[in-house]
């Protein structure tokens, strides 16, 4: 949607096109532009299956350049000269200006606008300036990394030697990364891991380097942006005990406030350049709701075609009309699902020439799969790839003609991120949003604006966060002894009182030159926040290791009877070891998929914040959750009905972390006209439909998020509906929505009240991870619940009352049960550490925020 893959591209010049075959394909010549190719796929589409709710045009937009900066290298300029670039896009001079004058700058730009030489142009430069100067790159996952070394070994002098330094390189390379690299490319789970714990050995290194690059530094966000913003300040702050001040560029999607995430991130001032001088051909954006079916779901439901299934036909016809193009889905069982439904619709219609063109791409993969497909990817042997969000960040594909996003990606950011993907110079590319059977979906297929009209979100992190910044002092503290002197990058008074309680939990020791970590070995800090080590896949008999899961996920994923599956291959898991962190399966291939189900107990540990509002109170706080896999449902793939439930005997896990909650008292019960038979299921689907909107204010995704209704909750002594953050200590979002309670909830109710079903459906109040099989619920009863908190919230707007009132601290502790629970102590060495941390991150990344899947209310009676 942008231009030609990001990689190092530039303004005035503009790499061929390659053919699918890696330039001697057979790409049709005549492919239609997008308007045409959408009017093409929706041709003899029946009135009433018609999809198409939207269609936007994104017109084209010229480049504007400047001349080359006179301290750019003459042999760089020479270099990327031979590569067609003739002239630098306006804020690629901009952003390097700053960061050669020593300025620390976020370039936050569209896909595709070159930011890569926004830090190119500075970094080489001091390179071949100053034949000892380093530079330390990183990315959030290993594709791109891997991406961006290529595009620096292609523009650097020999003497730069460029490496990557992360868990796919082989032990006997690493000592040479670390004495002859000067452009080492690595992650934040390495730097965390491998470098700053064992910085002695990498203070050559640490010593000399004059810049940090952050590619892509949208995606820390949450309680792993907060992790990685703590990273950072311990990599100041050991830089700065080598003698080295290094300038910070950052490259980031368009983003709002990126200035100020930016300075949040690094925890020094960043300035940024968000001008975007690239040009951008045309685009056509359609809405895609699918059409409802005859099938029913649970309960009686009407249920739509699924997402998945319109983007598998659309990635098939997009295919044989020899469109390039990407398929973007929410989940791993999806990428595999929908790469192998397009592999057979072509197949059926007599195409199996373009069946091997087709694959699937997500996290999980072995190290060689991955770099394959990234290299057949590339050079377009394959025309269709369904797709994770592992290929969202900006690893250089050219020339791709289609994009297609089966359901919501969770932010705008992300939205735009994934449909940039699609562009090339001269022909207008075709974007489709397919809508999930979801509320937030829903609303996005048929509120336009909401998706064209609105700027981007900032970025939420929260570096006081007790379960981070707990964790991180220790890190730091094991690194070099904490000094007062040092407090005020961790956060000042917050970080005071933290370290006060990790002295009194012994886990570190106050001297009077500061604090010292108190632990054998080293701190053992998950910045993912994922939820254990990684699960292993091993298949029975053999021993072959197939993949891997994030830890926090294994419960619901890799179960006992759960269906997993590998590259289009169906196996079933005979046993899930969790104290070996395995889960043994065998090859099998039923017509039955598989769900998890859960219970879940929530108590009120604290009330921060309340706003009275007659009848109803909004409250902000900690809660206490306790979440359990209990059994799994066997379910007929295609149509959802379920043919059998069997019992889990898996571990209870505890979670502390932030929520917002509604209460509504007696007279607001029935004001709403609910009585002791209607009450459940009306706040049970209110909850519902809540979390699946909140999204749409925060930076997350339903999977972010849990919930819990009651009619009468213990610590509340009323009706309540609880929706929390999926993360240890919280993340943020609850509170967003506590901020922006009206706009949230008037999105909730429009979404109910809009929705064609009579009683309700997964697109206004079902939820794909009810713990209670979605019963009850009531549509109508949900709406009127929302009227009365609607109407309270006005009439206190109206009346001037409502204001928040912060509530006095309860007895009970703000900081974790532990202040040292998240902290372990490890052995082994640095670098092993790093290998696990890297090949659990860069799949954390893929299914950022979905590790342990929080339920979605266990609604209690």
């Amino acid at each position: 949607m942008h231009g030609s893959a990001e990689g190092h591209g530039s303004g005035g010049g503009h790499r061929p096109d390659q053919g699918p075959d890696g330039g001697s394909g057979e790409r049709p010549g005549d492919l239609l532009p997008g308007a045409e190719l959408l009017e093409d796929l929706l041709a003899g589409t029946p009135e009433e299956e018609h999809p198409v709710t939207h269609v936007h045009h994104l017109p084209v937009r010229g480049s504007r350049t400047l001349p080359w900066p006179a301290w750019v290298d003459p042999g760089l300029r020479a270099r990327l000269e031979e590569q067609g670039v003739s002239a630098p896009w306006r804020h690629q001079v901009e952003a390097a200006q700053l960061a050669h004058d020593g300025t620390s700058v976020v370039v936050a730009t569209g896909t595709a606008s070159g930011k890569s030489l926004a830090y190119q142009l500075p970094a080489l430069t001091r390179l071949a300036e100053d034949p000892r100067a380093c530079v330390l790159y990183l990315a959030p996952t290993k594709a791109l990394a891997r991406d961006q070394l290529a595009s620096v070994a292609a523009l650097a002098d020999p003497s730069v030697r460029p490496a990557a330094y992360d868990g796919d390189t082989p032990a006997e390379e690493r000592d040479w990364v670390r004495r002859h690299s000067r452009w080492i490319v690595t992650n934040p789970d390495m730097l965390h891991r491998g470098v700053l714990p064992a910085h002695q050995r990498w203070s050559s290194t640490l010593r000399r380097l004059a810049y940090v690059v952050v590619d892509e530094c949208h995606a820390y966000r949450g309680v792993f942006g907060s992790h990685v913003g703590h990273v950072l300040r311990r990599l100041r702050r050991i830089c700065r005990r080598y003698g080295a001040d290094p300038v910070f560029v950052l490259a980031s999607a368009t983003v709002a406030e990126p200035a100020a995430a930016a300075t949040r991130l690094v925890g020094a001032p960043v300035v940024a350049v968000t001008e975007d001088g690239s040009p951008r051909p045309g685009a056509t954006f359609a809405l895609w709701e699918p059409p409802l079916t005859e099938r029913t779901g649970e309960h009686g439901a009407p249920l739509r075609r699924s997402a998945a299934a319109d983007a598998a036909g659309l990635l098939a016809d997009l295919v044989e009309r020899g469109a390039r193009t990407l398929a973007f889905v929410r989940s791993r069982r999806s990428a595999e699902s929908v790469a192998e439904q397009a592999r057979r619709l072509l197949q059926d219609r007599g195409r199996g020439d373009l069946v091997r063109r087709v694959d699937s791409y997500r996290g999980g993969y072995l190290p060689e799969e991955r770099r394959e497909l990234e290299r057949a990817l590339s050079c377009g042997e394959l025309l269709g790839v369904a797709t994770t969000n592992a290929l969202e960040l900006g690893i250089d594909i050219a020339g791709l003609d289609a994009v297609v996003l089966a359901g919501y990606p969770g932010t705008l950011a992300s939205l735009w991120q994934q449909a940039g993907r699609a562009g090339r110079a001269q022909r207008e590319s075709l974007v489709v949003f397919v809508a999930r059977d979801d509320p937030l979906d829903h609303y996005l297929a048929h509120h336009p604006r909401a998706v064209f009209g609105r700027p981007v979100e900032a970025t939420v992190t929260d570096p006081a966060n007790p379960y981070v910044l707990g964790p991180q002092l220790c890190c730091a503290a094991a690194e070099l002894p904490l000094t007062p002197a040092d407090l005020p990058d961790f956060g000042g008074p917050v970080a005071e009182a933290q370290l006060d309680e990790l002295v009194a939990a012994g886990r570190l020791r106050r001297r009077p030159a500061g604090w010292y970590w108190a632990g054998r070995g080293r701190p053992d800090v998950d910045i993912r926040g994922s939820g254990g080590e990684p699960v292993a896949i091993i298949e029975n008999g053999t021993g072959r290791l197939l993949g891997t899961v994030d830890g926090g996920a294994a419960h619901a994923t890799v179960h006992t009877g759960a269906l997993y599956v590998h590259r289009g291959d169906t196996f079933v898991v005979d046993e899930l070891d969790l104290d070996d962190a395995c889960a043994v399966v065998h090859a099998e291939s039923p017509d039955w998929t598989t769900v998890a189900r859960d219970v879940t107990d929530l108590g009120v540990v604290r009330t921060d914040r309340v706003r009275r509002l007659g009848t109803v109170t909004a409250h902000t706080g900690v809660v206490d959750v306790t979440n359990q896999v209990v059994t799994y449902q066997r379910r007929r793939a295609g149509t959802g009905e379920v043919l059998a439930e069997f019992p889990l005997d898996l571990p209870a896990r505890q979670l502390r972390t932030r929520a917002v909650w509604l209460t509504l008292d007696a007279d607001a019960v029935a004001r709403a006209a609910l009585d002791d038979l209607s009450l459940p299921g009306s706040l049970h689907a209110a909850e519902h439909a809540a979390i699946g909107i909140l999204p749409l204010l925060a930076t997350c995704d339903r999977w972010d998020l849990g919930g819990l209704s009651t009619a009468l909750h213990p610590d509340t002594g009323t009706a309540t509906v609880f929706v929390y953050d999926g993360h240890p200590g919280g993340a943020g979002f609850a509170e967003r929505g506590f901020a922006a309670l009206r706009r949230w909830l008037l999105a909730t109710r429009a979404t109910v009240a809009s929705c064609e079903c009579e009683s309700g459906c997964p697109s206004c109040v079902q939820s794909p991870k009810c713990g209670n099989g979605n019963d009850p619920l009531d549509k109508a009863g949900a709406v009127r619940v929302l009227d009365v908190v609607l109407d309270e919230l006005a009439a206190a707007d109206e009346a001037g009352t409502g204001a928040v009132e912060v509530v006095t601290a309860a007895a009970t502790a703000v900081t974790p049960n532990d202040p040292a629970a998240p902290v372990g102590d490890t052995d082994g060495t640095a670098d092993e550490a790093g290998d696990e941390a890297d090949e659990a991150g860069d799949e954390a990344a893929e299914d950022a925020g979905r590790g342990a899947r929080p339920a979605e209310d266990d609604l209690v009676f």
